[in-house]
C-alpha cells in the first residue's frame, strides 16, 4: 500500500473513531414514566414524578425577579401554576429546552385585565450557547427572563425523560 493510501485510510479511520467520541445531547431513557413535573420556585428545585415518587431532583435557576407569579411580558417572574409540556427545541439557544405550555386562558385575562400581554416562551432549558451569556449566567442566581434553567447535563437528561404531554405544577 502506498503511502498516500494509507494517509487516506488513517485519517477516515480516525475520524469516524472521533464521530464516537462526540458529545450526543439526545440520550435514551427507559425508566419509569415521568407522570408530573413540580417546581418548588421557593426551594429552587425541580422535581420529576412517577405518580407519588420522586425520580429527579434537580436545583434551579428562575426568572430575574422570582418573587411572585408571572402575570406580564418582560416582568421577569417565572409563572405559578399548573401546565403541561408542550414543546421541545432541540435548536435552543440554551442547550436543548422543554417548553411549559404558559400561559392558559387565566394568565391571559389577567394580563388583559391590567391592559398587557402575558408574554410566553417558558422553558426548562440548559445554559446558553452564546460565551458570553453562559459567563453572565454563572455570575448569578435566578438570570432568565422567566424561565427554569439547569445545567447542560440536566437539560439533556430532563429532555429524555419528560415527554409532551405531562403536567407541570410551578409553587412557591
Amino acid at each position: 500500500m502506498n503511502r498516500r493510501a494509507f494517509g487516506l485510510g488513517a485519517a477516515a479511520t480516525l475520524s469516524v473513531a472521533g464521530c464516537g467520541n462526540a458529545s450526543n445531547k439526545f440520550q435514551s431513557y427507559h425508566g419509569p414514566e415521568v407522570t408530573s413535573v413540580v417546581i418548588n420556585k421557593g426551594a429552587r428545585k425541580m422535581y420529576l414524578l412517577h405518580n407519588e415518587e420522586v425520580l429527579r431532583e434537580y436545583k434551579v435557576d428562575l426568572g430575574f425577579a422570582p418573587s411572585g407569579a408571572k402575570t406580564v411580558e418582560g416582568d421577569g417572574k417565572t409563572p405559578e401554576g399548573t401546565y403541561v409540556i408542550n414543546r421541545r427545541n432541540p435548536n435552543s439557544s440554551y442547550h436543548l429546552s422543554v417548553g411549559i405550555s404558559y400561559p392558559n386562558t387565566q394568565d391571559v385575562a389577567e394580563a388583559n385585565a391590567l391592559g398587557k400581554r402575558p408574554g410566553g416562551e417558558i422553558f426548562i432549558h440548559g445554559q446558553p450557547n452564546d460565551a458570553k451569556a453562559r459567563r453572565r449566567a454563572a455570575r448569578v442566581d435566578d438570570w432568565t427572563a422567566g424561565c427554569i434553567a439547569v445545567s447542560n447535563d440536566e437539560i439533556e437528561e430532563i429532555y429524555s425523560m419528560v415527554g409532551n404531554g405531562t403536567t407541570i405544577t410551578l409553587r412557591l
